[in-house]
């Protein structure tokens, strides 16, 4: 009787499935070495069902890195100040006051008319430069653009918003000395001064000797201020 033969498969042992792994590890290292895109055909090497979590790193804390000697000194160097070198101010307002203001007791604006007068009356009021009569025209007129026609409605803007002037001893009494000068024409365009202290903003101010002028002289395109600075906040609690 023939015996048959049998062919037995016995399973691969762990120590033979960790040499397997280890070669083609070696393998996919040499690919990578002489072709370095061959990395992406690298084959995954699943570790065996029997492999221990320890043996993953799985299930480990991770420690934290030691520390160096040398970290303090590299620590990044304070920037900033502490502030201790800076005194206190009382009051920065008084960084502004000018001289000529100290020690003057204004009136109110609620004060009367006559207390307000009498408080002005030290003061000087604003210098003018041209002494010739205001030209006082309604609005809508077309004056020709010269300066002597300038200087005459500016005369008669003095007068018709004079609130905001200190030309008048009442306005002087409540702190208000601005005044208003023509400097030149720039062609179309009027050049003033602005000077002295208002209660208004200067912007304010511009504006409306500018509708004054442009509304008696239509060949007036703009009306600006020699200098910038004339119209910051800055100017106006500098002057006296």
């Amino acid at each position: 009787m023939q015996q048959q033969r049998r062919e037995v498969i016995l399973p691969a042992s762990s120590s033979t499935r960790r040499a397997a792994n280890g070669m083609a590890a070696a393998v996919a290292m040499c690919l990578f070495a002489i072709f370095p895109t061959a990395a992406c055909f690298a084959p995954v090497i699943i570790p065996s069902q029997t492999a221990r979590p320890s043996q993953l790193g799985l299930g480990q804390p991770q420690q934290p890195p030691p520390s160096s000697s040398s970290s303090s000194s590299l620590s990044p160097t304070r920037l900033h100040s502490d502030w201790s070198d800076f005194s206190y101010i009382d009051d920065d307002d008084d960084l502004l006051d000018d001289d000529s203001m100290k020690g003057i007791d204004f009136a109110d604006e609620n004060d009367p008319q006559e207390l307000k007068a009498q408080v002005g009356s030290s003061l000087e009021p604003p210098e003018l430069d041209w002494f010739g009569d205001p030209l006082e025209v309604p609005l809508g007129s077309a004056l020709p653009l010269e300066p002597e026609t300038i200087q005459g409605l500016l005369a008669a803007c003095r007068n018709e918003i004079g609130t905001m002037f200190g030309y008048s001893a009442e306005n002087r009494g409540v702190g208000i000395t601005g005044g208003v000068d023509f400097v030149e024409l720039d062609g179309p365009i009027v050049v003033l001064r602005l000077k002295g202290r208002f209660w208004h903003q200067r912007p304010t101010v511009l504006d409306r000797v500018a509708a004054y002028l442009q509304g008696r002289c239509p060949e007036i395109i703009d009306v600006v201020v020699e200098d910038e600075w004339q119209l910051t906040d800055e100017a106006n609690n500098a002057a006296a």
